[in-house]
């Protein structure tokens, strides 16, 4: 980085432009550690409504160049790819950094979804997410997806002629596979994350890209606390020693005061099963389905889909949108709006990218580009 775009970087507020935004977690991420949110495109309206609903609660402006609803490939050709080549525009000739985030809806690379690979539906965005980057050539940019599109052979075999596209357009690249739970989040989730920085004569060496520098808690050391396992169901449980207190589902659930907040009622209704409720163990997470948490423990991954159900450490009923916030490390102050429906609301929160993880992402990121060494 050249001194001058060192000065730049921190005078102003790096601009981000937010694709696949769902309600936001990514966003909130980048927000909360320096940046500012520019422009906000969602292609499902519930989504966009909970996103604009959790910043007014909040109190946080609105993105600087507003919300587009529409699929990511309407931003390749026409009208709207126009309006946001203006805006790149304007922060290249104002001299300002800017990035381009996202995370392509991934059903089709996950070991447990679809499996349709680069020629299913959700796949496909994948490659208008890479080829918008690589015609708008933002400064930096983060491409986010599940660990299958990192580990599967024939995905994997995508994710390198992507990063050939990238490399091609001017681009340095860094990539690792990181757990929501090293930031500081209850949840044991792993997620490819690509970050790239256009090359200048400076010629970044992202070798010095430091993804450790705002971890809280290596991932081995912090699965291999001795974490309680399955045990029978009890209101009242004692605080085993030795494990993080601020990885456990309880301490998110008191730090949020998930009985008062006000997604505390949104939960599905067991229609049927009721025993099921009833004799789980607490922490037995041993099956797909009907995955008890455990109180003393972090969560397993946040998925509400294709049946996947969380059941509270005690009481015999699916966990509350604000207890699966929580678990999501989202501050308590994050709502989602009474009107949306339980689906979108499960959804987009069991989609969105933990909170912390986000968070520590981001300053990670910014360290890098201003040249600090943490």
């Amino acid at each position: 980085m050249t001194t001058q775009h060192n000065k730049i970087i921190q005078q102003q507020k790096p601009l981000i432009f937010s694709f696949f935004s769902g309600a936001g977690f990514l966003d909130l991420g980048f927000e909360q550690a320096g940046y500012e949110i520019a422009y906000v495109n969602e292609v499902h309206k519930p989504f966009i409504d909970a996103y604009q609903y959790s910043r007014q609660k909040m109190g946080l402006p609105e993105p600087r160049h507003g919300y587009f609803e529409g699929s990511i490939e309407n931003c390749l050709a026409g009208v709207e790819a126009e309006r946001l080549g203006k805006f790149v525009n304007a922060a290249k000739n104002e001299g300002q950094l800017f990035g381009f985030i996202g995370g392509p809806p991934c059903p089709d690379f996950s070991v447990g979804g679809k499996n349709r690979g680069q020629h299913g539906e959700n796949g496909k965005l994948s490659q208008s997410y890479i080829d918008l980057i690589c015609i708008q050539q933002p400064d930096f940019f983060v491409f986010e997806n599940v660990k299958g599109l990192y580990r599967t052979i024939r995905h994997r075999q995508f994710f390198e002629v992507l990063k050939q596209q990238l490399n091609n357009a001017g681009y340095s690249l860094t990539e690792r596979l990181i757990n929501a739970i090293e930031y500081g989040a209850p949840q044991d989730r792993e997620r490819i994350i690509l970050f790239g920085v256009r090359r200048t004569q400076a010629k970044e060496n992202l070798a010095d890209f430091n993804w450790f520098s705002h971890t809280l808690h290596p991932e081995g050391k912090a699965l291999g606390y001795p974490w309680p396992t399955a045990q029978p169901i009890t209101h009242s449980r004692a605080q085993p020693d030795g494990i993080p207190l601020e990885l456990t589902i309880q301490f998110w659930f008191d730090k949020n005061e998930i009985e008062t907040h006000p997604n505390a009622h949104h939960q599905f209704k067991p229609k049927a099963g009721l025993a099921k409720f009833e004799t789980i163990f607490e922490g037995d997470d041993s099956k797909k389905s009907y995955k008890r948490l455990h109180r003393w423990r972090y969560s397993p991954t946040a998925a509400y889909g294709n049946n996947e159900v969380h059941i509270h450490p005690y009481l015999p009923r699916r966990i509350s949108v604000a207890e699966a916030l929580a678990i999501q490390s989202l501050p308590k102050a994050f709502e989602l709006p009474p009107a949306m429906t339980l689906s979108n609301m499960f959804k987009t929160v069991g989609n969105g990218v933990p909170f912390l993880a986000a968070q520590g992402l981001a300053q990670t990121i910014l360290a890098f580009m201003q040249g600090v060494d943490k």
